[in-house]
């Protein structure tokens, strides 16, 4: 068994919220990076998330937060202490993917922390795991801890050596993002244990595993992303068996559907897609849209719920049957895609910030790109569909499932279980009017158009609002196709009234 508490609730800076947070008494939705540390601090002591994800990737983040969280709120992290109760844990930039300006920076920021640990009496270490985002090889797993440990041994030799030595040892999480990674993930890991224990001489009890559900949609499309994360799940745990190891996966998924559907209004959906995950991301949509009481209960139930169901199980025939379907599904996804992305670019650029992010392409930035075509964020991309009452789980869907055999039908509705229950609330956000118009610029438009008819088809459901609020943002979808090449302040005003009727930004 493992000796430590696993972190069953992450909360994460992903910057999809549309209202102010709870906590923030000027009520903006923009959160400085300054003001990162005061969140942190009441997503522990108000939500009462386990951990919260401290993001060095392609954003500022504050070096000092160790500091500043001990020395404003001790009397709680006497009681709670990091590390042992309540966790922080670094994303650290992926050196591979963008400029390492920030990793020694958040390694410093590690050991720091220790020192003043040790300083003020605690008995946990608070920093010791961190995140890799993008990983794509067991060598660069290891190549973060081999670099965190010649720091830790330079600085308690040359900085420190009147105090206590540093550990020189970090537990790693990778981050998979893409749909290969995903489903390679156990060849990956069986590799890095063999490196681990070459490099440190022992194997690890265990590995928490992080899923990405939002940029595996964004470049394959949402029937590749939730089949690729199922996969992930079944196969993890099939590793463990074999290697004699506990797993814990993480999900990282965003309150629309699209990145994940994890809102507190669907929790029973999201225990009941993704069985087997032991770590779920609360990211700032599903903390601060919805009425506090509400994300508390929300949290509980998953606090409750989560660590007792049975990881998902996949035979050997159905993965190579899924395999294929998210494999075609891309197909269809990016055939359409493609010539969809221009017609969006003014609502990109308008699209509101919420974090203090770096440049996204340059120096300090990376991109993310769909067969050469530069794409924004997840958040963005998926916001911006909504915002032209589009949601982005059409696009590709409806032709990949009817290409489908009967066979194949059959163990990917199994697979999820959810679709028709999904694409029926998807619906609802769906306005016919403003597609006519895109499509009588665009003729790629008529793909989408095609696939919301099929599965509307398939599973008899009623396209367009229902709600007095899925009216409203019905009505400004059609006003921002109407005016999308007009004033972006205006565009960002309206963008900003559609997030809030939905409980999301993207």
């Amino acid at each position: 068994m493992v000796n430590r508490n696993i972190p069953i609730i992450m909360g994460t800076q992903h910057p999809d919220n549309a209202n102010a947070p709870f906590w923030d008494t000027s009520q903006q939705p923009f959160i400085s990076a300054y003001r990162e540390t005061t969140e942190a601090f009441e997503n522990f002591s108000e939500l009462d998330v386990d951990e919260y994800m401290w993001d060095w990737e392609g954003k500022h983040a504050d070096a000092a937060v160790i500091d500043r969280l001990f020395s404003t709120e001790y009397d709680y992290f006497k009681q709670h202490q990091l590390g042992r109760d309540k966790f922080l844990t670094f994303r650290f930039p992926n050196i591979w993917e963008e400029k390492g300006y920030n990793l020694m920076q958040a390694m410093t920021a590690f050991l720091s922390s220790e020192d003043f640990s040790n300083d003020l009496g605690f008995s946990h270490r608070p920093l010791f795991e961190a995140i890799l985002p993008m990983a794509e090889r067991a060598d660069q797993i290891v190549e973060m801890q081999k670099l965190f440990e010649k720091l830790a041994i330079f600085k308690s030799q040359e900085f420190t050596s009147n105090s206590p030595k540093n550990t020189p040892y970090i537990e790693m999480i990778p981050l998979f993002e893409g749909f290969e990674t995903q489903l390679h993930a156990p060849e990956i890991l069986t590799e890095y244990l063999a490196l681990h224990e070459k490099h440190f001489g022992f194997k690890p009890k265990y590995m928490r595993v992080f899923l990405a559900g939002s940029d595996s949609a964004l470049t394959d499309g949402f029937m590749s992303s939730i089949t690729g994360n199922k996969l992930a799940i079944a196969r993890l745990y099939e590793f463990a068996e074999r290697e004699n190891i506990e797993i814990f996966p993480i999900s990282g998924t965003g309150s629309a559907i699209f990145r994940g559907g994890l809102s507190p209004r669907r929790i029973e959906r999201y225990i009941r897609e993704f069985p087997g995950i032991r770590t779920a991301t609360v990211q700032s949509a599903f903390r601060y849209d919805f009425p506090i009481d509400e994300v508390q209960s929300a949290i509980a139930k998953l606090k409750e719920e989560l660590p007792a169901v049975t990881p998902l199980q996949i035979s050997d025939d159905d993965k190579d049957i899924l395999i294929d379907i998210a494999k075609s599904s891309a197909g269809f996804y990016h055939h359409t895609l493609d010539n969809l992305i221009p017609d969006l670019q003014p609502i990109f650029k308008a699209f509101p910030k919420r974090r203090d992010r770096r440049q996204h392409v340059g120096v300090l930035g990376y991109s993310r790109s769909v067969d050469g075509i530069e794409l924004p964020r997840a958040i963005n991309f998926t916001g911006s569909f909504y915002s032209i009452g589009v949601p982005p789980e059409f696009i590709g869907f409806g032709r990949a499932l009817d290409s489908l055999s009967e066979d194949q039908l059959s163990v990917f509705s199994k697979a999820y279980p959810s679709m028709a229950q999904d694409f029926t609330e998807l619906a609802r956000y769906i306005n016919l009017d403003a597609l006519q118009i895109l499509k009588t610029q665009n003729s790629a438009w008529a793909d989408v158009e095609q696939d919301i008819l099929i599965l509307q088809s398939k599973f008899n459901f009623d396209i367009g609002p229902k709600s007095r609020e899925e009216k409203q943002h019905a009505e400004i979808a059609q006003q921002i196709v109407e005016f999308k090449d007009g004033s972006s302040v205006a565009i960002k005003a309206l963008i900003n009234r559609m997030a809030q009727l939905r409980h999301f930004l993207g």
